[in-house]
């Protein structure tokens, strides 16, 4: 990767294209750290952070935006969550499938849904997280309400702090289009990638200071907490990446065929099948689910309700029937989405029509049956992969560091490889079209 990179510097299109993604970047970051007004230094404490998965996934996504409480707060996890919405929806409604088949008006279309739909999501998020856990727009350490601001009507101090978290979320679903517009690579994927980062970074920032400004013996326990959070994080990254990149090739023979005075095909291909094909979409699906009623429970219950807390002990993030069940539904989002994605019928019929077939397996629906096999026995392995990715790291980072459990969640991870594999493509793709290019002129 750092080859590609330099060799990438070293084409202007390309340097300047990098440049641009470098400037949206630092636009976003400073987006996170502009307060809003009539929000305190914390609109969510770190202990009831952590009691809640679905708000300590959004956390890790915007970099600590939703704990300080600043512009960026929502991040760009409303625009996530509308566009699995419009793909289950896609399935389920033939307008919609209509829609997104329709080539690029109707591609256009669905985008701007999604993003209607991404700032009604952000919208009520920021209802239900300022209701529960913001009590800043009164008084506070001497200085003047938000509220008595706006003559003391709290209702337009609770609707000027919402309608700056929308925006927030709308100014972060512009800096990720103009990202894939004039930058390099996916842009709402490497606002995701730079929030996991910064997450990170703030962990390591932290052990630092405790290293050089605490005791002896406390400063030699942050330095060894240190040393094996990075070592764990280096083999974990690198179990990945290795299953990441693995896949299953199915050989396909294309036989000759005279047409006219020209002979086709006799050659041979394959078809790439990856064993986790279906990326970090299981896992986010999974834990949606999970941290649903959670999220409706702190939104309308009191923190003190029998049902909240049943839930947050019984199906926490630590107890073994969560464990249990987020598996589960690993493993049914994973068929769910491998069947919306690989279709055996149509690679079967295409293969058929163009005069191949699969060596030792019979045309039509032999081929059908063999690749639906094949897909399924994968895709097995890869939603038992997810499954031990989802509880494995945060075992093993509790056991090196209590307070680095949330730094690095399984869907961080499996973010940061997959973004940092897409950007490493999207570079070569790029520096070897520049070749091409230079190669005709």
């Amino acid at each position: 990767m750092f080859e590609t990179i330099k060799n990438a510097f070293k084409v202007k299109e390309i340097r300047v294209k990098i440049l641009w993604t470098l400037l949206f970047l630092l636009l976003y970051r400073l987006g996170c750290h502009i307060p809003v007004p009539g929000i305190g230094l914390e609109l969510i404490s770190t202990s009831e952070l952590e009691k809640v998965s679905y708000l300590s996934i959004m956390a890790m996504m915007n970099g600590g935006a939703l704990q300080q409480g600043t512009w960026f707060a929502m991040g760009i996890s409303p625009y996530i969550n509308a566009s699995i919405i419009i793909q289950l929806l896609t399935v389920a409604i033939p307008a919609l499938e209509r829609m997104s088949k329709a080539g690029e008006e109707g591609r256009r279309r669905i985008s701007n849904i999604t993003r209607y739909i991404a700032i009604f999501l952000a919208v009520v998020q920021s209802i239900g997280i300022l209701i529960n856990y913001n009590d800043s727009l009164s008084a506070k350490h001497g200085y003047e309400s938000l509220s008595g601001l706006l003559f003391n009507q709290d209702w337009l101090a609770f609707v000027v702090v919402i309608i700056m978290y929308a925006s927030g979320t709308a100014v972060t679903m512009w800096i990720g289009e103009r990202i894939t517009d004039y930058g390099v690579s996916n842009g709402v994927s490497i606002l995701i990638f730079v929030g996991v980062i910064s997450s990170a970074g703030q962990y390591f920032l932290t052990q630092l200071d405790r290293i050089i400004t605490s005791s002896t013996t406390d400063a030699l326990n942050a330095f060894w907490a240190l040393i094996g959070y990075i070592v764990a994080i280096l083999v974990i990254f690198g179990c990945i990446v290795f299953v990441d990149l693995a896949e299953r090739k199915i050989p396909v023979q294309y036989a000759k065929q005279v047409k006219g005075r020209k002979m086709y095909g006799g050659q041979s291909t394959v078809i790439p099948i990856k064993v986790n094909s279906n990326g970090v979409m299981p896992l986010i699906f999974a834990f949606s689910i999970l941290s649903f009623p959670e999220l409706v429970m702190t939104m309308f219950l009191d923190s003190g309700s029998k049902a909240l807390i049943w839930w947050q002990t019984y199906m926490g993030t630590n107890s073994w029937l969560y464990m249990v069940v987020l598996c589960l539904l690993i493993l049914g989002f994973a068929y769910f989405y491998t069947s919306i994605q690989f279709s055996p019928e149509d690679i079967s019929r295409n293969i058929q029509q163009n005069g191949g077939f699969i060596p030792g397996i019979r045309p039509g629906k032999p081929t059908t049956e063999h690749l639906k096999r094949i897909s399924n026995r994968i895709t097995l392995f890869g939603a038992i992969f997810l499954a031990l990715v989802a509880l494995i790291p945060s075992i093993v980072f509790r056991l090196i560091d209590q307070s680095s459990a949330a730094v690095f969640t399984a869907t961080g991870m499996l973010i940061c490889v997959s973004v940092a594999l897409e950007f490493n493509t999207a570079l070569e793709s790029q520096i070897m079209m520049k070749n091409y290019k230079g190669f005709l002129k």
